[in-house]
């Protein structure tokens, strides 16, 4: 495997979000999975974005250098992990909403609390986050230089040559934006298709 470039993020999110699919989120530890679900999240264009009104505090990492991590913490319960993309404007990113989980699996499973069923241990932005530790404490963390042990890699899967895609989840603005895209088929998606889930 080798490590994704900088140029590969210096893009619009709406570009790399679907060349994403089949890459690998690993950890340091050897929890590693293939991710198969992501949405694009475009800044000032995009008022379902959290970086639509400008930079604060909490969103700071997606106004930094692009292929940084940003976690956040959303309804004071999960963590949630975004590949920071952009090119000519800041704060836009690639949420990483699931993996198939491809090594570290045991671990995986302590971490979700024994979680036995392989199909939902990462399927969801938050059961990820918790298979693979991640928590406030990676937010901006490097993922091509991997120095804070998370980084996202090519294994040679290609992309699929014509992702599923879909309006984006749980979000009431810019709803009109097909801006999700998925590997049909697999069972480690957050939603399967034609469920409400």
């Amino acid at each position: 495997m080798h490590r994704l470039d900088r140029a590969f993020f210096e893009r619009d999110p709406v570009d790399v979000a679907p060349q994403l699919l089949n890459k690998v989120l690993a950890s340091a530890d050897g929890r590693m999975g293939r991710i198969v679900e992501v949405e694009a999240y475009c800044g000032s264009r995009d008022p379902a974005a959290h970086s639509f009104r400008g930079k604060t505090r909490r969103n700071a990492t997606m106004f930094g250098a692009p292929g940084h991590l940003y976690v956040y913490f959303t309804y004071g319960m999960h963590f949630c992990a975004n590949a920071v993309c952009w090119d000519d404007e800041p704060g836009m990113g690639v949420l990483i909403r699931a993996l198939e989980p491809v090594a570290g699996i045991e671990r995986m499973r302590e971490a979700r609390g024994d979680i036995a069923s392989l199909s939902l241990l990462c399927s969801g932005p938050g059961r990820l986050c918790q298979a693979l530790g991640i928590d406030r404490k990676l937010d901006g963390a490097d993922l091509v230089s991997g120095t804070h042990g998370i980084g996202l890699y090519d294994d040679g899967a290609e992309p699929p040559a014509e992702p599923a895609s879909s309006e984006r989840i749980g979000i009431s603005r810019a709803t009109e934006h097909a801006w999700r895209w998925f590997v049909a088929g697999s069972p480690h998606l957050s939603r399967k298709p034609g469920t409400r889930r």
